[in-house]
């Protein structure tokens, strides 16, 4: 009995793994703080599929350059080099995982949800997070292809 379940646990801890590998990631500007993975989970290859009615965990890990009271994330659409505002649940970095004020020389896991609505056309484009500090200078901002699916 207990070879069976720690085959299972193997297995299961293999597919938890896979759900959550680091993506490739594209740096857009990130000048107060440094980027140190990006997960966007479940995401097992890249581009990723995007299912409408889903949201996805997002988890980005980064290094701050500089003291900042707050925080505020910026999600786009982008698509044929325009930006289009993405809204998101809780723009509030320090609600998102983050402990503000935010210290110069710690790491922090920025956590949020990423929902893709019904609504939303069957389109393929980049998504572009931009997370910002008090002085509205970059923490961080990344970019990753995407594909919005049925």
């Amino acid at each position: 009995m207990v070879p069976s379940s720690l085959a299972l646990l193997l297995v299961l801890g293999a597919a938890a793994t896979t759900l959550a590998e680091p993506l490739r990631f594209v740096d857009c500007g990130s000048k107060d703080g440094s980027i140190q993975e990006v997960n966007v989970s479940p995401c097992p290859t890249q581009p990723c599929q995007l299912h409408k009615g889903t949201s996805y965990s997002i988890n980005v890990t980064f290094a701050s350059k500089i003291e900042s009271q707050g925080s505020k994330a910026r999600v786009y659409g982008e698509m044929l080099h325009v930006d289009i505002p993405f809204p998101i649940p809780e723009p509030d970095g320090c609600k998102s995982g983050i402990q503000c004020p935010i210290q110069k020389g710690h790491s922090y896991s920025y956590l949020n949800k990423l929902p893709v609505k019904s609504e939303y056309p069957s389109i393929k484009l980049i998504v572009k997070w931009e997370l910002v500090d008090d002085q509205d200078q970059m923490l961080f901002c990344w970019k990753i292809p995407v594909q919005i699916t049925s």
